[in-house]
């Protein structure tokens, strides 16, 4: 399984599992600005057999190596798309190569064809509901796309045990932030001053802010602005009962009685539980905040509503077509699909829907940025020397500089970007 943050990780270990739950998944990480932290993969709490941090190129060198059955992309889709070149460039004729898998970690509320076709070209793209299914083929017919690829599930983090009402009011509130929704400063602060706001008018409940990363990790977004910033300049600070939470999100549900976000997908953990969740119109229902996926949910509330006892109760309807309350049933065809293509003798070469031909001026770039060549081929110096042919020193100054210039790009992205754009301002 290859990831490029923790939470493309969190899926795509659990899909492995769910695919094949006789098996303990072998990890890549692929190198990058979201490459998970220690502490983020073991907030996760997923763990693999093996856990290595490559490159693009050097994952392809790894599949073939290797004679892997099932190798799951839990990528974003132009890393996805680089990855299926590769493939095509090792395997141009029928072979026993590995079956593809690829999805998304949640909610697809933005960029669906592009994502999309993207990811087209992989044996099996997982669907995370009916109704992800219904569009995800649509797209795919749309452009005369080979559709049967797409197979309907759900989102494999969908578990724990069923919530156990606390009663007319709710006795822990959870706002699950997001690190890129909503962007600005001024709609972040509003969204964290209203959580303890909500918190100073009901002292008898916990209002706990839950966190996706601590200042300088990054996750599947970038963050510019981090929430325990912007705590540490609320006016009077926290109330006793407001705090920040990191965590695993299912023990934070574990104790929740009332979740709310913006878009997260945290809500459909907390609905599949049962929880009582609030999705907020704070900001308006907007294509750009993601929320617009809720409607219909009956999930839509305010922060005012909050505050006046609402405890909003999500349409059966809308959850059987979102996934949401799924069993284990829900895997079965996706295990078929996998089971049936392992079962071949030889499969035949991935066929991309971007190619040379119908994208030429789109799929060089993003196979470029990967260090693939337009046929698929590693660049030259792509692929470093085995570590049993470096010295000691070498890989040491390797992973120091490495880490340096994480350090010095999340540093860029949080301090120095946001000073540049309110000068610009100016």
């Amino acid at each position: 399984m290859l990831a490029d943050s923790d939470t493309r990780w969190k899926w795509g270990a659990l899909t492995a599992r769910r695919l094949a739950p006789e098996q303990n998944p072998t990890g890549y990480l692929l190198r990058g600005r979201a490459t998970p932290t220690a502490r983020q993969l073991g907030e996760v709490g997923v763990e693999a057999a093996r856990l290595t941090e490559v490159t693009c190129a050097e994952f392809l060198a790894e599949i073939e190596r290797e004679a892997y059955d099932v190798v799951v992309l839990a990528l974003v889709g132009g890393a996805v798309q680089a990855v299926l070149h590769g493939v095509r460039a090792l395997w141009p004729e029928p072979a026993a190569r590995p079956v593809f898998v690829t999805g998304y970690v949640g909610v697809v509320y933005e960029k669906l064809a592009d994502g999309l076709l993207l990811r087209h070209g992989a044996d099996v793209v997982l669907a995370n509901s009916r109704a992800d299914a219904h569009r995800f083929r649509g797209v795919y017919e749309g452009v005369g796309a080979d559709a049967s690829a797409v197979t309907e599930t759900a989102l494999p983090f969908l578990d724990g045990a069923p919530y156990e009402p606390a009663g007319l009011r709710a006795h822990t509130v959870v706002f699950a932030v997001q690190p890129s929704v909503p962007e600005n400063k001024a709609d972040r602060g509003y969204l964290l001053g209203r959580a303890v706001q909500h918190a100073r008018l009901h002292p008898e409940r916990e209002v706990l802010v839950k966190l996706r990363s601590r200042p300088g990790e990054h996750t599947t977004h970038l963050e510019e602005l981090p929430y325990q910033k912007l705590a540490e300049k609320l006016p009077g600070g926290l109330p006793p009962n407001c705090r920040l939470a990191y965590g695993n999100m299912g023990e934070v549900l574990d104790r929740t009685d009332l979740l709310v976000t913006v878009s997260s997908t945290a809500a459909l953990e907390s609905l599949h539980r049962g929880i009582p969740t609030a999705v907020l119109t704070d900001l308006g229902i907007r294509e750009a905040l993601g929320n617009h996926h809720f409607l219909g949910s009956g999930c839509l509330a305010s922060w005012d509503e909050i505050d006046a006892g609402a405890l909003p109760e999500a349409d059966p309807a809308w959850l059987a077509a979102q996934g949401v309350g799924a069993g284990e049933e829900a895997f079965e065809a996706a295990r078929a699909r996998v089971d049936a293509l392992c079962a071949r003798a030889a499969l035949p070469p991935v066929a991309p829907y971007y190619t040379a031909t119908t994208a030429p001026g789109y799929l060089p770039g993003i196979l470029a940025r990967h260090h693939l060549a337009p046929d698929g081929t590693p660049m030259p110096g792509a692929l470093r020397r085995p570590a049993g042919e470096e010295s000691w020193l070498r890989r040491y100054l390797r992973a120091h500089l490495r880490e340096a210039a994480r350090g010095a790009y999340r540093h860029g992205v949080q301090r120095v970007a946001p000073v540049i754009r309110r000068l610009g301002e100016l």
